[in-house]
C-alpha cells in the first residue's frame, strides 16, 4: 500500500482556515499540504502554506501611552555599564551615604582580623591580607555591580594560595594575584562565565567543604601550640602542644561560637529598648573576630610592657616591618636566596595554579552575586571583569589573590548596605589600619587567629544546601545540617558520587584535583546522559484504532540518534509491525543531517513492513530537511488525529507515482 503525498496536518495558525472550510465543505486536511505534485522537485514546498505557518506574530496598532509603558528601556551605554558607579553616583544622596557609612564600617570590623588570619593561613606576614582588603573594597566601589559584595582575602584564596605558593617567595604570590586578574578579566571580555555553569552544586559544595576541612587541620597545630613542621605522628603531635598556646585557643574558640549566639537572642517583648538591645547584640556578634584579636593582642601587649617580648608563654605573629602599601609594579624578575627568578620560572612555579585559582575565585564571586542581585539580571561579565582588576590593580600593592567573601557580604547585607559605596569606608579603615596598627600586629598570638579562622570556616561545611541559603545561615548564624546526605544518597546517586569524590580527592590529593575529578566526572554524566536519552514507548489508542506512541522524556541532540532508533526498531518489532508508529519530535534539538538520515532509514525500513511514521509537533523548517517519503505523515495537536492513523485508498496517477 502506498501513500504518494506529504500531509501536514493540523497546521493552521488559529483563525486562518481556508474559506472553503468555513462554509461548511468537507475540507479535509490534505487541502493544506505543503507538499504541490504539480510543481518542481526543488519547489515541492509551497511558499504560502509556509508563510501562514511561520507568521504567527502579527502587528498590532498600539497607543503611544502603551506602547511606552511595554517598551523594553534602552540599554544603558556601555561605558555606563563598564563603569558601574556612574549609573548610580547621580541619584546618591544623604540617606544612602549614611547607611553605607554604617555599613563600611562594621564590615570594616569585619574584614581587618580575616585579613590577618587569611594573609596568617597562607603562610603570608599580616600586611599582605590588608593590603589586599584594602585595593579590592576601593576598586569595587567603582566597577562592581552587587553593594553586598566584598572583595578581600577568603579562605578559598588563602587555601589555594598556601597550595600553590608554599615555601615559595612572597613575590611568587604577588604574580599569581596578577596573572590571576588577568585571566579573569580575559572571561569577562570574552564572556566566558559559561564555563562555570559545568561545575554542578554537588562539586562546589565538595570543593568548599574540602576546603575547610583542609583549613581545619592546617591551623590545628596553632591553635593548640604544636610547632612541629610537616604532618606529625599522634603521640609527638600530643606531646607536642603547649598548654599556654592551648588555653588561648580553646579559650578564642569558645568566645567566638558564644558571640556568635548573641544575634540569636529572641526578647519576650518587642519594644523600642529590646530593639536597640538587640541591635547592640548583633553588632557585638559580628565583632567577635575583632573583639577576640584585639584583647588577645592588648593581654600580649601589657605582659611585654611589665616583663619582656621572651617572656610571653604564647606564639606570636611575627613583626611586619612595613607598613603603608606602595605602588609598584608586580616582580616579574627577582632575586631569592642568591637564585635569580625569571618569568617563565615563576610559571613552572605556579603550574596548574594560574588557572585553578581564577576559576574558584571566578565561582565565588558569581554565586555570592546571584544570591545578592535584587531583580534576577546579574551581569556575570561585569562581575568577571571587576574581579580581575581587583587583582591586577591588587598586584601592584603586593597584594595576594582575592574574591568575594561569605560571610563578609552577608554582614553587609545585615548592615543596610545601599551601595558599593561602602567600600570606600572599609577601604580607609583598612589603611587606618595599616598606618597606625601595624607595629602592634607582633602581639598577635597565632592561636588567636587560628581560633578566628576555625570558628570561620567550621561552617562552610555544606552538602545539599543552595547558595542564597548557605548566604542566609552565615547571616543568621545557624549550624548547617548535614543530614541531607542520605537523602541524596536515596534520590541522586551521580550528585552523591560527585559529592563524595571531590570531597575525598580534595582531602588527599589537593583542591585543585579534587575540582577538576568533579568537573570531568560531571562531564561524563551529561555525555551519557546525550548519548542515551529516555524514551517512552506505548500502545495507544484512539477511537477504534491503536497507534505505537514513542515519547522521549529529555531533550535529544545527534549524539541520542542512535538510541532512538533502536527505540523504534524495537517497538515496531514488540508490535509485530501491527500499528503506525508516532515519533513525538517537539524535544529534537538542533535538528541536522544525522536527524534526517535516521529518519529517513527508519522510514524505509517501516515502509517494507507496510508500517505509517507519523511525525508529531515537527515545524515546517524541519520538515522541509526531509525528502517526500510515502509512508509518514507530520501532524499537530490541533488536528484531526483519526485521518492521520489511517492509509488512503485513493487512486494515485501514474506520473504522480512516478514523480514521487
Amino acid at each position: 500500500m502506498r501513500w504518494p503525498r506529504k500531509h501536514t496536518f493540523g497546521l493552521w495558525p488559529k483563525g486562518r482556515r481556508s474559506s472553503g472550510a468555513a462554509a461548511g465543505q468537507a475540507h479535509i486536511a490534505t487541502v493544506a499540504t505543503i507538499y504541490d505534485p504539480n510543481c518542481e522537485e526543488k519547489e515541492k514546498y509551497t511558499a504560502q502554506n509556509a508563510d501562514d505557518y511561520y507568521s504567527q506574530a502579527q502587528t498590532v496598532d498600539l497607543d503611544a501611552d502603551v506602547a511606552g509603558k511595554y517598551t523594553k528601556p534602552e540599554e544603558a551605554h556601555w561605558l555606563v555599564r563598564r563603569i558601574y558607579f556612574l549609573s548610580w553616583i547621580t541619584s546618591y544622596d544623604r540617606e544612602r551615604a549614611f547607611a553605607d557609612l554604617i555599613a563600611g564600617i562594621t564590615l570594616g570590623l569585619t574584614i581587618i582580623p580575616q585579613s590577618i588570619a587569611y594573609a596568617a593561613l597562607a603562610g603570608l606576614s599580616s600586611e599582605y591580607g590588608l593590603y589586599s582588603a584594602f585595593i579590592g573594597s576601593i576598586i569595587y566601589v567603582f566597577f562592581g555591580t552587587i553593594p553586598q559584595v566584598s572583595i578581600g582575602p577568603t579562605s578559598l584564596m588563602a587555601i589555594l594560595t598556601l597550595q600553590f605558593c608554599a615555601d615559595k617567595p612572597v613575590q611568587v604570590v604577588i604574580v599569581l594575584a596578577f596573572l590571576a586578574g588577568l585571566v579573569e578579566l580575559a572571561m569577562g571580555v570574552f564572556q566566558l562565565g559559561f564555563i562555570v555553569s559545568f561545575i554542578p552544586a554537588p562539586v562546589t559544595k565538595a570543593f568548599t567543604s574540602g576546603t575547610a576541612v583542609i583549613v581545619v587541620f592546617a591551623q590545628i597545630k596553632n591553635l593548640l601550640g604544636v610547632r612541629l613542621k610537616g604532618f606529625p605522628s599522634i603521640i609527638d603531635f600530643f606531646t607536642n602542644i603547649h598548654p599556654t598556646d592551648a588555653v588561648m585557643g580553646v579559650s578564642c574558640m569558645v568566645v567566638l561560637l558564644s558571640l556568635r549566639l548573641l544575634s540569636q537572642v529572641k526578647f519576650k517583648q518587642d519594644t523600642a529598648v529590646t530593639r536597640r538591645l538587640k541591635k547592640i547584640l548583633w553588632y557585638i556578634s559580628i565583632s567577635r573576630n575583632a573583639l577576640v584579636v584585639f584583647f588577645t593582642g592588648l593581654l600580649v601587649f601589657i605582659w611585654v610592657k611589665k616583663s619582656s617580648m621572651e617572656a610571653v608563654p604564647f606564639a606570636l605573629s611575627a613583626k611586619v616591618s612595613s607598613a603603608m602599601p606602595s605602588f609598584k609594579l608586580p616582580p616579574f624578575a627577582f632575586e631569592y636566596q642568591n637564585r635569580t627568578y625569571v618569568f617563565t620560572d615563576i610559571l613552572h612555579e605556579l603550574g596548574s595554579g594560574i588557572v585553578v585559582v581564577p576559576i574558584v575565585a571566578v565561582l565565588a564571586n558569581v554565586a555570592i552575586a546571584k544570591a545578592f542581585v535584587k531583580d534576577g539580571n546579574l551581569d556575570a561579565s561585569q562581575e568577571m571583569l571587576t574581579l580581575g582588576l581587583c587583582n591586577i590593580a591588587g598586584s601592584f600593592f603586593s597584594a595576594m589573590p582575592t574574591c568575594g567573601a561569605f560571610t563578609r557580604s552577608a554582614v553587609s547585607q545585615a548592615s543596610g548596605v545601599r551601595t558599593p559605596m561602602a567600600g570606600i569606608y572599609t577601604g580607609l579603615i583598612v589603611l587606618s589600619a595599616l598606618s597606625i596598627l601595624t607595629p602592634y600586629f607582633q602581639y598577635i598570638p597565632k592561636a588567636s587567629l587560628s581560633a578566628v579562622l576555625i570558628a570561620a570556616v567550621i561552617f562552610m561545611v555544606s552538602i545539599l544546601i543552595s547558595y542564597p541559603a548557605y548566604l542566609t545561615d552565615m547571616l543568621t548564624f545557624k549550624q548547617i545540617d548535614l543530614a541531607p546526605v542520605k537523602e541524596l544518597w536515596q534520590t541522586n546517586k551521580k550528585d552523591f558520587f560527585s559529592w563524595v569524590g571531590s570531597f575525598i580527592i580534595c582531602l588527599v590529593a589537593g583542591v585543585e584535583l579534587g575540582l577538576l575529578f568533579g568537573i570531568v566526572l560531571s562531564m561524563i554524566f551529561i555525555l551519557l546522559r546525550l548519548g542515551n536519552p529516555k524514551i517512552e514507548v506505548s500502545l495507544k489508542k484512539h477511537e477504534s484504532i491503536y497507534y505505537v506512541h514513542v515519547v522521549p522524556q529529555s531533550d535529544v541532540y545527534y549524539t541520542g540518534v542512535d538510541t532512538l532508533r533502536a527505540e523504534l526498531r524495537t517497538a515496531c518489532s514488540l508490535y509485530h509491525h501491527d500499528f503506525p508508529v508516532m515519533l513525538d519530535c517537539a524535544r529534537f534539538m538542533q535538528f541536522d543531517a544525522t536527524f534526517s538520515e535516521m529518519l529517513i532509514a527508519v522510514a524505509k525500513e517501516m515502509a517494507a513492513n507496510d508500517v505509517l511514521l507519523i511525525l508529531q509537533n515537527m515545524s515546517l523548517k524541519v520538515q522541509q530537511m526531509l525528502p517526500v517519503i510515502s509512508n509518514v505523515r507530520f501532524w499537530h495537536e490541533d488536528g484531526d488525529l483519526s485521518s492521520h492513523l489511517q492509509p488512503e485508498k485513493e487512486v494515485v496517477p501514474p506520473q504522480l507515482e512516478a514523480k514521487v
